[in-house]
């Protein structure tokens, strides 16, 4: 909501092509045209374009709502915008801020005006015209440094060719080692190939009972796919090709499953509920899993939390390569954030997610504050980032390794059907671990019960 005030002047620095580079669509007919205008959630709203404004501003993670704060503040230190934002969170579930926002759209009113969409959930905005028709479309905002941005964050939020959400992240997935460990066992931290970890790690299970590798196989179904697809990504295979076609039927995808099928049974690999949860905890804690392939968020919050006491013993490097092909990285996570569109504070939310997350300082401290990688190439440069030192990974510059493999960071594509995907490849992914189903007869049928559901969801 915006504050009563007059309606202000243009100010001198918001040009009229600045006016349009932030609000193209803006005042337009149909507002919310499709399937949300024919339930009635039509409203039309003249932009507020400057000034003090409320922001409602949604999000799943309270962490975001201090960064923003401080990133209103500093802009508006430095003159900026001109705007000065005062934002109105409300938290709720990842999954909650996609069905809330859709159903206070439908209700055509009480939509957020800034929105954080978890990649997990972001899914259900790229059914239809959802994204088009709620959300404000980012490429002119971003025009200026579009060049800079990494197109492998940008692509997860984009349909039709438009951005529509702006990546917190570049959630690379790397290997961490609790490097005491593998001393005392004398298992070589820097082997180079997957196939060379899985023999030194079946030989170290065998002797010392511990685990180089878990996978997820709790009722969180997208977490169960999460641990599958962080390799099917390396090794150069997708859960989804760039038309948003099923694509795990695949040599790549059969030869990831079968590293991971043969980890659990040799157990070298350990199973847990919840990479988060009591059960990780206790695998850590215990000493059993020594060394796992995660994205750079699971220091902050897999490690941190639930092992403070292991501070100084971990470190990370890029993950080892498959020897048939791929990189030596992949990326799992991510939010984006997006402003509502047709709102009267829809060029003051816009221009909050681009003074927050394009500026190279606010990437920076981004980085420092939250862990969060800079989504701009230009900044794996940052002398600063470089330079700094990890406390908890036992003051290893990490972000020597980060910038070592950003330019090897496969693209990521969605498909509104990926939560059909979770419930049906979850439950094959674990018949393949127990051995129940061969790799490729579990992609196999997992790709038969994916058609058939979605050919019935659009029937």
């Amino acid at each position: 909501m915006t504050l009563p005030s007059p309606a202000p002047p243009q100010p001198p620095d918001l040009t009229r092509r600045r006016l349009l580079r932030l609000g193209g669509g803006l005042g337009a007919a149909g507002l919310l045209g499709g399937a949300l205008t024919g339930c009635g959630g039509t409203a039309e709203a003249e932009p507020v374009t400057s000034g003090t404004v409320d922001l409602s501003f949604w999000t799943h993670d309270d962490a975001y709502v201090e960064y923003f704060r401080t990133a209103a503040e500093n802009a508006a230190a430095a003159g900026a915008s001109p705007f000065r934002w005062r934002l109105s969170p409300t938290r709720a579930g990842a999954s909650d801020v996609v069905t809330k926002t859709i159903a206070q759209a439908i209700a055509g009113r009480g939509t957020p005006d800034v929105a954080g969409l978890e990649i997990g959930a972001f899914p259900r905005l790229l059914r239809g015209e959802l994204a088009a028709e709620l959300l404000q479309p980012l490429d002119d905002a971003v025009a200026d440094v579009r060049d800079d941005l990494l197109t492998v964050r940008t692509a997860p939020f984009s349909k039709d060719g438009t951005l529509y959400a702006l990546d917190s992240d570049a959630p690379l997935v790397v290997y961490y080692y609790r490097e005491p460990e593998w001393g005392r066992i004398g298992l070589p931290t820097d082997l180079g190939s997957w196939e060379e970890l899985a023999e030194a790690g079946a030989q170290a299970h065998r002797r010392h009972d511990v685990c180089v590798g878990q996978v997820t196989v709790g009722s969180e179904l997208g977490q169960v796919v999460q641990s599958f697809d962080m390799l099917l990504m390396q090794r150069g295979g997708t859960l989804f090709d760039e038309r948003g076609e099923l694509a795990i039927d695949s040599a790549e995808g059969e030869a990831v499953l079968t590293f991971m099928a043969r980890g659990v049974q040799e157990g070298w690999i350990a199973t847990v509920a919840d990479p988060m949860g009591p059960s990780m905890q206790a695998a850590l804690k215990s000493g059993h899993v020594i060394g796992l392939w995660m994205a750079t968020w699971y220091k902050i919050y897999g490690l941190v939390p639930n092992v403070p006491e292991q501070s100084g013993e971990w470190r990370i490097r890029p993950l080892p390569a498959f020897r048939d092909g791929g990189s030596r990285t992949s990326f799992t996570g991510g939010t984006g954030f997006a402003a509502l569109r047709d709102k009267e504070n829809t060029l003051a939310a816009v221009d909050l997610i681009t003074a927050g997350y394009l500026t190279p300082s606010e990437q920076v401290r981004r980085f420092l504050d939250l862990g969060y990688l800079p989504t701009r190439r230009s900044v794996y440069d940052s002398g600063e980032l470089l330079r700094t030192e990890d406390e908890y990974c036992g003051g290893q510059r990490m972000f020597e390794v980060y910038r070592g493999v950003i330019d090897e960071a496969p693209v990521f594509h969605l498909s509104p059907d990926k939560p059909v995907l979770d419930t049906v490849l979850s439950g094959y992914l674990l018949r393949a671990y127990r051995g129940d189903l061969s790799p490729r007869e579990a992609l196999r049928r997992a790709t038969d019960d994916f058609h058939g559901q979605t050919r019935s969801s659009r029937s």
